[in-house]
């Protein structure tokens, strides 16, 4: 019986759509078990019914039209038990229901199974016989696994709204996936689900038969992957800030770090061929990442799998047989995968990207901050989504209230395409107000100046009209990558910014970390992190950083006189005073070194109860 339960689970798994899951397992299950009927009855928790959703044994007419209250009949009292109910003469129970335009006649064996989920149950599989019989406890036992295992495709179509179709009622609308909003908007389009052909989790051991040939094809696959990162890097250069373009560098600083190609050739040194070697190094800096308690560094383990499968799927193309098929993108292309990764989010054209969804990872992961810089809508960790259903369905993104809608019906598309619509009419009414001051009704001038943390993409900050900068958040970038950004690149991204919008002035505020924005590379011990050491008395603490932030704004100036520095966290003139003999310091040391600057204007930010 354990061959013929694998063989039905496995058919199960490989059906396309619930329906036809339901019916390979009841016609697999009566026969297996040689009963007259196997049925499935799904709850339908709107109206309060088990509804009769496949059968092998019934009149198939019966489905979707047979619906029993939820508490009526022994249907329902395997659902109220949430445990199996197993009779040799069912129609002498008291609950026994008798429904005679399913073609039954009078059934005398019983055995029902609660299919249940996370305490909640979503159904009842259950078999009959025409003559009186006492199911054995191996067939119970049988039923039950299987109910186990159809739990998960059912709660897929719940989420999906087949159920809504299965089940013969028409969508409300209400049935949709949750995650996590990652990025903000609407999206409409066709699902195109990525996956990793390769799969280092599945790699054999295998002998090296030539160990320098090995060598070989690990560095050249390594240098593969690399020449796709900068690839990627340099085709959304004009849609990129520098800092989002920095999660490439740290790509390939991780895919290029001495302790993952050096492990991986000594495993080839041992005698392993390249594929198993880079599996076992991957799995080992994995595993350190995923052990840590910073989520941000823990997010890190999934790069180093990602960029171990890309490696190993260059491996693949150097052996016998490999090959590579290019990837036909849809024209509104909403993403689609278990756990999506910067390069395959790079891959997709831009112009055809609309939208992601991915069942694993979190906002703080590369991918979903890529997302937000390019404007796209985004929802993470959708973990009951059924990746492999997705390909070519329609999908609406809710990158608001972290919502997936699948196959929508009409209402709902009606609904999100009219959302799509609006926010479409109100850039374009934004567009027309632009140029126009911004003042009240009574003629009083308001400055409108940005509040932004990221470098905006290039089309978007060369048009903006705002009267400057008010607050630029520069602890943002820090953020998003592994380690502190040297003076040259933070000189570089402040240039950017500050030249853009000369002469309108741009107002920097000092690196503010600690409380709600940690750096995962700089650990920070405090009892009271939102108030206690952070912001200007971290930096007062480490000059050294300090210092290298001002040189890189002052020098990010030089030619422009339009730059005004906010130090953050004031609680104490003496910390003013600190923070002025600093920038003094710096100023002077940039004109003894040539640079021709003007000291900017500086402020503070009153934030601090004791300040007030």
């Amino acid at each position: 019986m354990l061959d013929t339960l694998h063989r039905i689970v496995q058919e199960v798994t490989r059906a396309n759509d619930l329906s036809k899951a339901l019916q390979l397992l009841t016609s697999g299950v009566r026969k297996a078990i040689q009963a007259d009927v196997c049925s499935v009855y799904l709850t339908d928790f709107d109206s309060r019914e088990h509804v009769l959703a496949a059968t092998e044994g019934l009149r198939p007419e019966a489905v979707g039209k047979v619906r029993l209250p939820m508490h009526r009949g022994l249907i329902g009292l395997v659902a109220e038990r949430a445990e199996p109910l197993n009779l040799d003469d069912a129609t002498s129970h008291p609950r026994y229901l008798y429904i005679p335009h399913t073609g039954e006649t009078e059934y005398h064996g019983f055995l029902g199974v609660p299919i249940i989920q996370y305490r909640t149950v979503l159904g009842v599989l259950v078999v009959r016989q025409q003559q009186p019989r006492q199911f054995e406890d191996e067939e119970v036992t049988f039923l039950f696994t299987l109910a186990a295992q159809l739990a998960g495709a059912i709660k897929h179509a719940q989420a999906s709204g087949e159920l809504a179709t299965l089940t013969n009622r028409r969508s409300s609308g209400s049935h949709f996936m949750e995650g996590r909003g990652s990025a903000t908007g609407v999206a409409i389009g066709t699902g195109l689900v990525t996956y990793e052909t390769a799969d280092l989790g599945a790699v054999p051991d295998r002998a090296a038969r030539d160990i320098p040939a090995e060598r070989q094809r690990l560095l050249d696959a390594v240098d593969a992957v690399e020449n796709e990162l900068q690839r990627m890097k340099q085709r959304l250069a004009d849609t990129l800030s520098c800092e989002d373009q920095a999660l490439f560098d740290a790509l390939i600083m991780m895919l290029n770090s001495d302790s993952l190609i050096t492990r991986t050739i000594e495993l080839i040194d041992e005698g392993n061929w390249a594929p198993a070697a880079l599996r076992d190094t991957i799995g080992e800096h994995a595993r350190i990442f995923d052990a840590m308690e910073d989520r941000y560094l823990r997010e890190r383990g999934s790069d180093v799998r990602n960029l171990g499968n890309r490696v190993l799927k260059h491996l693949e193309l150097t052996e016998p047989g490999g090959s590579s098929n290019p990837t036909r993108f849809p024209e509104q292309t909403i993403l689609v995968g278990d756990e999506i990764s910067v390069m395959q989010l790079a891959e997709v054209p831009r112009e055809k990207l609309v939208g992601l969804v991915s069942a694993r990872g979190s906002n703080s992961s590369h991918v979903a901050i890529l997302a937000r810089a390019m404007g796209i809508p985004a929802v993470m960790g959708v973990s009951d989504l059924p990746v492999n259903r997705m390909e070519a369905r329609e999908l609406i993104i809710d990158g608001y209230r972290g919502r997936v809608y699948v196959s929508p019906p009409p209402s709902v598309f009606d609904e999100y395409q009219r959302l799509a619509d609006e926010e479409r009419a109100l850039s374009h009414e934004l567009q027309a107000l632009r140029e126009l001051p911004a003042e009240t009704v009574d003629g009083v001038r308001i400055p409108l100046m940005l509040n932004t943390g990221l470098v905006l993409e290039q089309q978007t900050i060369g048009a903006a009209d705002a009267e400057g900068i008010g607050l630029y958040r520069t602890e943002l970038p820090f953020m998003v990558r592994d380690s502190f950004p040297g003076e040259n690149v933070q000189t570089i991204n402040y240039h950017r910014v500050i030249s853009e919008f000369a002469p309108r002035p741009v107002t920097l505020r000092i690196l503010d970390i600690g409380g709600d924005k940690p750096l995962p590379y700089f650990p920070i011990e405090e009892s009271n992190p939102f108030l206690g050491w952070r912001g200007i008395r971290i930096l007062l603490d480490h000059p050294e950083i300090f210092l290298t932030q001002i040189r890189a704004m002052l020098r990010a100036s030089v030619g422009f006189d339009n730059l005004q520095i906010m130090l953050p966290m004031i609680t104490l003139l003496s910390e003013v005073d600190d923070a002025l003999n600093l920038i003094h310091r710096a100023h002077d040391e940039l004109i003894e070194e040539g640079y021709e600057l003007n000291m900017p204007k500086l402020g503070v930010m009153i934030e601090v109860p004791a300040a007030a």
